[in-house]
C-alpha cells in the first residue's frame, strides 16, 4: 500500500460542538486543497449526524433511553468546556454569528458538496442504539477495518 500525501483521515469520537466543528473545518480545508478526506464517526461523534427530528424506529428499552439522553443533530451539541446546561453553546453560537463563522450544519453540507467520505461506525451505532434511518443522508456504514484501510493510505490521521 502506497502512502498518499493527498489523503487525510479523521476519527470523530467527540460529540462536543467545538470539537466536531474543528473536525469539519480541518476536513473541509483539506478537501478544498484537493485532498481525499475520510471522516469516521464513532460513539458520541455520531450525534452530530443525527437528524434533528424524531424518527420512528424499533429499539430496545435501553437503546430508547440512550436516544432520549443524546443530542439529536448538529444544532443540539453542547461545548466541551463551560457548557452550563446548554447556555455556553448558545453564547458561542451568538458570537460565531457576529463574526460570520460558518455553522456546523453548514460545514456538514459543505463536506457533502466536497465529496468528503463520512462513515458511521456500525458497531458504535449498535451499542448506542442508533439506526441508519436516524442519521443524515449521504453516509456510509462500516466498521473499524474500513477506517483502518483508509488510514493506511493517508499521511494525516486525526482523532478528535
Amino acid at each position: 500500500m502506497a502512502l498518499s500525501t493527498t489523503k487525510k483521515t479523521i476519527i470523530v469520537f467527540s460529540g462536543d460542538l467545538d470539537k466536531v466543528m474543528a473536525a469539519f473545518i480541518i476536513a473541509n480545508g483539506a478537501a478544498a486543497m484537493g485532498d481525499d478526506v475520510t471522516m469516521f464517526f464513532t460513539f458520541w461523534g455520531l450525534n452530530a449526524l443525527r437528524k434533528p427530528e424524531k424518527i420512528k424506529v424499533k429499539k430496545s428499552f435501553l437503546q430508547g433511553m440512550f436516544g432520549k439522553m443524546m443530542p439529536r443533530g448538529a444544532d443540539k451539541l453542547g461545548i466541551s468546556k463551560m457548557n452550563f446546561g446548554g447556555m455556553g453553546a448558545a453564547m458561542m453560537k451568538i458570537v460565531m454569528k457576529q463574526h460570520n463563522v460558518t455553522t456546523l450544519p453548514q460545514l456538514i453540507q459543505t463536506a457533502k458538496e466536497q465529496d468528503i467520505k463520512m462513515i458511521a461506525c456500525a458497531m458504535s451505532m449498535d451499542v448506542m442504539g442508533i439506526k441508519e434511518e436516524e442519521l443524515i443522508d449521504g453516509l456510509e456504514f462500516a466498521g473499524v477495518a474500513t477506517y483502518l484501510a483508509e488510514a493506511d493510505e493517508s499521511n494525516v490521521n486525526l482523532f478528535i
